[in-house]
């Protein structure tokens, strides 16, 4: 039996959504000039809240505004090198740092899958001393930045479809796996039903109610 924790990032791992934050800290670092067209990502927010950008387009603009197209990976490698050492300082929450040494303690596989761009979160994951990571993929042209995504956003349903290859390319069979999950937010819920043990992490009362219904557990982390 192969037994495997997974977790989510955002607002489960961490207080505070990673993205905006990574792109306020590419661009004090790395383009000052650009931090103005924080106002345009803002603009896309409010677009995306009604439902006329998706999620995939509002990361792309994101990028675009904020990082431009062409930055090299080498260079984007180590601004979130340093990105994840001041995440892991003030904005990880020390019951779910305490929760990810308990599962390491148990023998545990452990993953990191969230909607995040991969280009930061697996430098969230190496800090946090997590092995594989299943991310929203950062497009490139010859190692140099594109700002899109290349392929879908890891959400939801698109989550579970990559947690599910993921386990395939690692030869783990689902009979033969314990899968744990945990998550704050209710996009999460086909993993969440998935998994052989569900863990809700403060989450919203309507997934309150549903983690009541369904006998999940409730963390209350800080």
């Amino acid at each position: 039996m192969t037994h495997v924790a997974i977790y989510d990032l955002d607002e489960t791992i961490t207080r505070q959504p990673t993205f905006p934050r990574w792109l306020i800290f590419w661009a004090a670092r790395r383009a000052p000039w650009r931090l103005p067209l924080l106002l345009g990502q803002g603009v896309a927010t409010l677009a995306f809240v009604g439902g006329l950008v998706g999620r995939r387009r509002l990361k792309a603009l994101g990028i675009g505004f904020v990082m431009g197209q062409g930055v090299p990976r080498t260079l984007i490698a180590q601004e979130a090198a340093t990105f994840a050492a001041r995440e892991l300082r003030s904005n990880t929450m020390r019951d779910a740092l305490a929760s990810i040494a308990a599962d390491r303690a148990e023998g545990r596989r452990l993953v990191l899958a969230t909607a995040s761009m991969d280009f930061y979160a697996g430098a969230l994951a190496a800090v946090l001393g997590i092995e594989a990571v299943i991310a929203t993929r950062a497009a490139w042209t010859r190692d140099r930045l594109v700002p899109d995504a290349a392929g879908p956003n890891c959400y939801a349903e698109e989550k579970l479809a990559r947690i599910e290859a993921w386990m395939a390319d690692e030869g783990i069979a689902r009979p033969d796996a314990h899968v744990r999950f945990y998550s704050d937010h209710i996009s999460d819920l086909p993993v969440l039903a998935w998994a052989d043990e569900a863990v809700t992490v403060n989450p919203s009362p309507a997934l309150a109610r549903i983690a009541a219904r369904l006998g999940w557990r409730v963390a209350r982390w800080r």
